[in-house]
């Protein structure tokens, strides 16, 4: 299956490029078209007199039928994908998985399988380390 880079970030709902000694990871989730209508992608609610997005909202709306979408709910039925050199194998592949963090090693992260070693590679927020055992 081959994963296909989003042009513009106005396709993405999240979107990082990550690169360390270890390996590097570029990582996205493409914006979900309106299940009522189909025509629109679905997007956080804009504010019509300042013509900004609600950041904070709980909710996804659609801008072309007004169609909504709990947030948990929304985000669940999304797919991180992900493009990736592997820390473990240094061997370079592609893998998908639900777009929900899990707890990894004390960490809230994004998980993706190594296609060739099985290694997990965690995707976790900015600055934030994994925990070393003593």
């Amino acid at each position: 299956m081959k994963l296909i880079i989003p042009e513009s970030m106005d396709d993405c709902l999240y979107f990082t490029n990550r690169a360390n000694e270890d390996g590097q990871l570029l990582a996205w989730v493409y914006r979900k078209k309106c299940p009522k209508c189909g025509k629109a992608k679905m997007g956080k609610p804009v504010d019509p007199k300042t013509k900004k997005v609600k950041s904070r909202s709980t909710e996804y709306v659609c801008p072309e039928c007004g169609h909504t979408e709990e947030k948990v709910e929304h985000e669940e039925s999304l797919t991180l994908e992900a493009k990736y050199t592997c820390p473990e194998c240094n061997k370079e592949g592609e893998g998908t998985t639900v777009y929900r963090r899990k707890r990894f090693k004390g960490v809230d992260a994004y998980l993706i399988e190594c296609e060739h070693c099985g290694a997990n590679i965690p995707i976790t927020k900015k600055l934030k380390k994994i925990k070393k055992k003593k």
